[in-house]
Parts: structure tokens; C-alpha cells; sequence
């Protein structure tokens, strides 16, 4: 066991993720004495005071705040800070806990940032955009002795560490072919993602599939090899232009396929939050085998008389009790539980498991983590920006299939044909 040293957590960015589930998980993670002083920075104050104002936080999490950068009470909503965020992280005592929760063009300069000036880092996937850029974080990283982890929580959801149990015992025999899909509900398009999530930054492939590629990975340990992605460009209500829609295929190493569908427009008025499963087959000698997870509808229904005042809330309902929800466990407050929960804890735990004033010993426990496979690493899961990486360069491309290239200096480059095939 490793010894417990609660750390201070900065939070860089206000926005949904940090509401949703990274406020509540440390507010939660602070209780139990596993962090110290709670920070989150943003571009502004007024998500700042979003999340300040957010009764259901205050009613789960009685008497627990956070430290606003900039000051709510100091400075009004239309004044940004777009410097601020290097100046918190520089002010930092040595080796607390930077989380990352900004857009994905952004997360590379603030993780690097963040380790220079020797911070553990914590961050929303992907990691980073380019795999060049999440192999120079792992250098600094661990010559810093500083763990970094990609929060990619399906990794931490049990019906995924069920099947990796099963599949690498053989009980599955070998993957063939899947499909996967994750629809964000329709309101996002009127979201902060119309100004980040658009055609020269990102795309739903990028932000949201991911995960399902991850996913195959952490139960298969198979590597993807080619990757062709095709986004539908459409207009945002402010007139900017994003991939609101993406179809991706996937090859793996052993030649199966992974067809992933992402987008914004599941209904409002949907039941769920989203539409989101995968469904993977695969054979054996002798007879075929089957993996599908339903993580739409999870056997849960409701239906209320008041209805929330959310853009995403319905009468009738059919919520995931898997992901994350804050329910009542004592204690005159509500505690979160679910893989999104598990997830953020077991990166915070990492850190922990990491920290320690011989930095020799730093880089064998982070050898270790990067090891085992479960919390996601640079070392371990850069496969992911290298698909991530081949998903833009197709994308842009009009879907044209990316090879990836492993071997001591891994890339990508765009598969070629030979004449007549």
C-alpha cells in the first residue's frame, strides 16, 4: 500500500464535464481526505458562477466549495482571462494535481505546461490530438517523475472488466467485426461545443469514439492499424461550421473491424441522455461468440409528474444508473457512484500511488501503472492519438483510409493502392 498524501486539485475549464462529473467526484474524493483544496479556472467567471449556483451541488456536497479563478466576485462575465489559467498552474505548490478539462486542441499546451512546472496531470480524452505531442508528454513526464492519465471512465465501467477477463481467457475466442455508437443529444449544438467543437479543431470521431476504440483495446489488447473516418458538415446556430456527424471504420491487427458512429442528434425529448452501445463479434473453432452492451437502456424506467428544467429532461425517462449519479448513502449528503465516479477516483489514485519525495521510485511505480493496463497512460494508450491523428488527416480528406505505422517511430500516412485494386 502507498503512502496517503492528499493533494491540492486545480480544475482548468468551467464547463459540462466539470458539472457533471469532475466537481462532484472530488468534492466527493475531498470528503473522504484523498484531496486537499479544490481550484477551477476558466475563461471567464460566468461558468464559474454556474457552477457556484448549482443547487444540486450545494444540496449534495453541504459546506464544500472551490477556489474561482478568476474571482466571481471581482470581476464581471464579459471580461476574459485567457492568460490566467498558466498563472494559477505556475502558482501551484510542486507535484498537486492539474485536471484538464478544455477543449481537445487545447489540451496539449496546458499539460505541458502544467509538467514543466512540475504538476501531476490528470485529463479528458483524448490526450491530445497529435501522437508526437502525447509521446513528448510521456518524456516529461516521466523524467519528471509526474504521472499523467487520460480520463477515458469506460475503462472503469464493469461490463467492460468483464469481458477483458473473459476475452483474454479465450472464452470469447478472437475478435471479428463490431459497431459502435455514441449520439449526443441535440442541444449540444447549441453549447459551448459551437465554438470549439468545429471543422478545423475537431469532430465527434475525435471527441466522443474514441472512447470505443479504447475500449476494444482494453478488452481485446489488439492495436488498430487503419482508420478512415467521414464527418457531415453542418452548421452550428451561431454559423460556425463542425463534423456533427461522423462514420469511422477501424481495422485492427488481426484484421477485424470496428465501424463507429458519432453525432449530435439524439432527440430532447429522447428518454435517455444519449443513444449510445457497442456490439462486437467474434468466432472460435468451432462456433461463433457475441459482446454486446446495451448502454442505452440499462432496465431502468421512469416517469415523472414534474419535469426538469434541463434541455435534455422528459416526462418519461430512462436513466443509466451506470455512469454516474449522486444518490443518498448517509451522512446528510449524497455520494456519486458509477464508472465516471470509479474512474476519477482511480486517476487521483494514481497520482497517489506515484507520489513519493525519491523520484527514482516515481518512475518505477509510473512503470508499473503503465504496465498493468487499466488507468490509461502515454505509454499505454497512445494508440489512441495516433487514431485520433489518422481520423482528422481522413476526415479533412473526405474520408480517404489513414495507415497507422508502429515500430520505433510510430505515424500515420494515407494508405496507398496499387494501380488496378
Amino acid at each position: 500500500m502507498y503512502k496517503l498524501e492528499a493533494k491540492d486539485v486545480l480544475v482548468v475549464g468551467g464547463g459540462m464535464i466539470t458539472e457533471m462529473q469532475i466537481l462532484p467526484s472530488l468534492f466527493h474524493l475531498q470528503y473522504l481526505g484523498l484531496i486537499n483544496e479544490i481550484s477551477v479556472c476558466a475563461l471567464n467567471t460566468s461558468p464559474l458562477k454556474r457552477l457556484k449556483e448549482n443547487a444540486a451541488l450545494r444540496k449534495a456536497f453541504p459546506g464544500q466549495t472551490f477556489t474561482a479563478y478568476p474571482d466571481i466576485d471581482k470581476n464581471s462575465a464579459d471580461k476574459d482571462f485567457p492568460d490566467l489559467k498558466d498563472e494559477v498552474i505556475a502558482a501551484l505548490k510542486p507535484r498537486q494535481i492539474v485536471f484538464v478539462a478544455l477543449p481537445d486542441q487545447m489540451h496539449y499546451r496546458t499539460i505541458k505546461f502544467a509538467l514543466q512546472h512540475e504538476q501531476h496531470v490528470i485529463s479528458v480524452k483524448p490526450l491530445t490530438l497529435r501522437f508526437n505531442e502525447a509521446q513528448e508528454i510521456e518524456k516529461i513526464a516521466y523524467e519528471k517523475g509526474l504521472f499523467v492519465g487520460t480520463e477515458y471512465h469506460k475503462r472503469f465501467d464493469d461490463r467492460v472488466g468483464m469481458a477483458r477477463l473473459k476475452y483474454r481467457n479465450g472464452d470469447f475466442g478472437e475478435f471479428r467485426a463490431g459497431y459502435a455508437t455514441l449520439i449526443e443529444p441535440w442541444y449540444y449544438r447549441h453549447s459551448n461545443f459551437q465554438n470549439w467543437c468545429t471543422v478545423e479543431n475537431s469532430d465527434m470521431f475525435s471527441y466522443i469514439g474514441c472512447h470505443y476504440v479504447d475500449q476494444v483495446h482494453m478488452i481485446t489488447g489488439l492495436l488498430p492499424t487503419r482508420v478512415s473516418v467521414y464527418g457531415t458538415r453542418e452548421k452550428y446556430p451561431n454559423r460556425k461550421e463542425g463534423f456533427l456527424w461522423t462514420n469511422a471504420r477501424v481495422i485492427w491487427e488481426n484484421g477485424a473491424s470496428l465501424a463507429v458512429i458519432n453525432g449530435m442528434g439524439y432527440p430532447n425529448v429522447g428518454p435517455g441522455g444519449n443513444s449510445q452501445g457497442i456490439w462486437l463479434f467474434t468466432q472460435g473453432e468451432k462456433d461463433g461468440g457475441l459482446m454486446f452492451h446495451d448502454d442505452q437502456y440499462r432496465g431502468v424506467k421512469h416517469s415523472y409528474i414534474t419535469k426538469g428544467q434541463h434541455s435534455g429532461d422528459s416526462y418519461y425517462n430512462e436513466p443509466s444508473p451506470d455512469y454516474f449519479k449522486l444518490i443518498e448513502r448517509g451522512g446528510n449528503r449524497l455520494t456519486p457512484v458509477g464508472y465516471g465516479y470509479r474512474s476519477i477516483e482511480g486517476l487521483v489514485q494514481g497520482v497517489l500511488r506515484v507520489e513519493n519525495d525519491d523520484i527514482k521510485k516515481r518512475q518505477e511505480t509510473i512503470k508499473t501503472i503503465d504496465a498493468e493496463g487499466i488507468l490509461a497512460t502515454p505509454a499505454n494508450s497512445s494508440f489512441n492519438e495516433l487514431v485520433v491523428e489518422a481520423g482528422r488527416l481522413s476526415i479533412m480528406n473526405d474520408g480517404r483510409e489513414v495507415e497507422i505505422e508502429y515500430g520505433d517511430e510510430p505515424t500515420v500516412h494515407f494508405k496507398e493502392y496499387k494501380k488496378g485494386k
